[in-house]
């Protein structure tokens, strides 16, 4: 297991659009991948999931993965939501 956290530096968050972003990048994995915000934690790959967590900028998240590539995997979200989306 590899986790990691990162803070959410785009001014909305993960709100549809960079959500979908985030799940789309995290199915290119193997790993099992989950997004914790504070006490919950969400499967990664579910956009459900994601916006239930109502990420806002500025919130810090963990991500966390389990598997084959969970080092990439991990990485690769970290730099996406680093990136702030491109927004």
């Amino acid at each position: 297991m590899f986790a990691k956290e990162v803070e959410v530096k785009n001014s909305v968050g993960l709100h549809a659009r960079p959500a979908t972003f985030f799940i789309q990048k995290a199915n290119e994995y193997k790993s099992s991948i989950w997004v914790e915000k504070e006490e919950r934690r969400v499967n990664a790959k579910s956009l459900l999931g994601v916006l239930s967590l109502g990420i806002v900028g500025g919130t810090t998240i963990r991500v966390i993965a389990d598997g084959s590539d969970e080092q990439l995997a991990v990485e690769g979200l970290i730099k996406l939501v680093e990136s702030g989306f491109s927004e």
